[in-house]
């Protein structure tokens, strides 16, 4: 008998010889499309964008909310040989008219709902609308107007052209070489990915719950979509929304952010033990650091299928299965295979097991370069190996700690504090929803520790409970690694994906000092 992961895979394959098969099975437009459906969704798009004059490695734009969109248009770039970029819809249009310049953006479809961000940007050359009226804009239904659904001719895989998302400083673009493939041969590669995270061909469904602009989230809901998996799209995180969609469509796969696990676990326990999750198998996060704390608890509701993955736009590194982080809790897992990670100190040299350096990344070849800046590329390359920027140390057994990020390191006294630890600590205890913990500035130490904290509902701010999360951390962590100072806010600065804008808070604790 045949192995499934032996058999030709990919939407294109599925649309030939499974087309009945339901390719998406809910979205918020309320559609539900067989992989044929949605291949001739894709074919169309690709008719009408080439009439208007994309050609062979341009680069397309979108900014499109969660929804069915933004899946055909990637399909459609990924048969004609574009290059694509998915922006994060709510930024603002300063930002992507500074993408859309630096990535040479031959065409831009905007959601109406985005007409004062993206759908400002006058630079592009074609520029199609979504959802209603943008002035400048030529409506969706108008543009695909007459186009047949049929397979356009020479048609050649296309990619993604991933931009950062800034959090550090200005989004960079992630170039790589156009490869010179089939279509169906890229779409049929992304079970290897799919089979690294035991998604199962043509079983179960994928819930698509986190930003589908985000380059972690594609990955995975187009690898659960090659391998035959349905897409459950949800157009906004609500907790026990996804719980009542798991139930309904028995979920097997999905992509989340530590964000979500906790506005999940922040649930009654009445509405967490009111909902049947029993049909999950593999569950991955990533984007941003998860306090353990708040995984142990994820584990022990949901079961081993919470999955991890260390790596970035640039690249992935590791895979932490369920039983080896519960042997290793903390640990963001090993090498996948072809990766090879090296912790270095400042002068480059490697370092032993246990000892705290850049994390670096090395395929054996560059890879990658950033997208017109030769410098930002030369900076994060030693040889063939790439950091990302976090600070980390490897155990005897090759598993792989992040400590932090570079940047975020506070030094107060000439001592190295790791803000993710001291978050780690105020994420359990019961009046903390989320916290960011950066470096002020200060005339004697340097910098002081200072904590920034967004309290659950139902919990006002106050100087005793100040006092109180202090003594907190003061009971489990050294007193020079604990907040001088805490400051609460009505809500902290995160991307979708629940990266943190530090950036912003200490630009802010400067601005004041200063």
């Amino acid at each position: 008998m045949r192995h499934p992961w032996d058999r030709p895979l990919g939407s294109w394959h599925l649309a030939e010889h499974y087309p009945d098969r339901t390719a998406v099975l809910s979205c918020p437009s309320g559609e539900e499309l067989t992989y044929a459906q949605l291949a001739g969704r894709a074919h169309q798009a690709v008719h009408a964008l080439r009439a208007l004059g994309a050609g062979h490695g341009d680069v397309v734009g979108m900014a499109l909310p969660n929804d069915l969109d933004i899946v055909v248009w990637q399909l459609a770039a990924a048969e004609a040989g574009w290059r694509y970029v998915t922006l994060n819809p709510k930024a603002p249009a300063a930002e992507v008219a500074a993408i859309a310049e630096h990535a040479e953006m031959k065409a831009l479809i905007v959601h109406a709902q985005y007409a004062g961000g993206a759908g400002a940007v006058t630079g592009v050359p074609i520029r199609i609308s979504v959802g209603g009226h943008i002035g400048g804009f030529t409506p969706q239904e108008d543009v695909l107007r007459g186009h047949p659904g049929t397979a356009p001719p020479d048609r050649a895989a296309g990619m993604p052209l991933v931009y950062t998302s800034g959090t550090t400083g200005k989004p960079k673009g992630i170039w790589r070489e156009m490869p010179a493939v089939a279509p169906e041969a890229m779409a049929d590669a992304m079970k290897t990915f799919a089979h690294a995270f035991r998604f199962t061909p043509l079983e179960g469904a994928h819930l698509v719950s986190a930003g589908m602009f985000h380059g972690g989230c594609q990955g995975f809901y187009l690898a659960a979509l090659h391998v035959g998996q349905p897409l459950v799209i949800m157009g906004t995180f609500d907790a026990e929304e996804t719980l009542r969609l798991i139930q309904e469509h028995r979920i097997t796969t999905g992509y989340m952010v530590p964000t979500q696990f906790a506005r999940l676990l922040r649930l009654p326990h009445d509405v967490k033990a009111g909902y049947d999750v029993s049909s999950l198998e593999s569950i991955v996060h990533a984007a941003a650091p998860c306090p353990p704390e708040l995984k142990k608890r994820m584990l022990a509701w949901w079961g081993p299928v919470i999955w991890e993955t260390y790596g970035g736009t640039e690249g992935a590194a590791t895979i932490a299965k369920p039983h080896h982080w519960l042997a290793k809790p903390g640990t963001v897992g090993r090498p996948i295979r072809g990766r090879t990670l090296r912790i270095l100190d400042d002068d480059g040299n490697e370092l032993p097991p246990g000892q705290v350096g850049a994390v670096y990344l090395d395929g054996g070849g560059p890879g990658f370069s950033y997208h017109r800046d030769p410098e930002q590329t030369a900076e994060v390359f030693r040889g063939t190996a790439f950091t990302l920027g976090d600070a980390g140390y490897l155990d005897e057994d090759g598993f792989l700690f992040i400590v932090d990020r570079i940047k975020d390191m506070i030094i107060t006294g000439g001592v190295n504090v790791y803000p993710a630890e001291v978050e780690a600590v105020l994420a359990v205890h019961p009046a903390v929803l989320d916290s960011a913990v950066v470096g002020a500035p200060d005339p004697e130490w340097g910098e002081q520790v200072r904590a920034f904290v967004q309290l659950v509902p139902g919990r006002d701010p106050s100087d005793e409970l100040a006092a109180e999360l202090i003594a907190y951390c003061r009971e489990r962590l050294a007193s020079h690694k604990c907040p001088r100072v805490v400051e609460f806010r009505p809500e902290l600065p995160r991307t979708e994906t629940g990266k943190l804008y530090k950036r912003l808070l200490r630009d802010e604790l400067r601005n004041r000092a200063a």
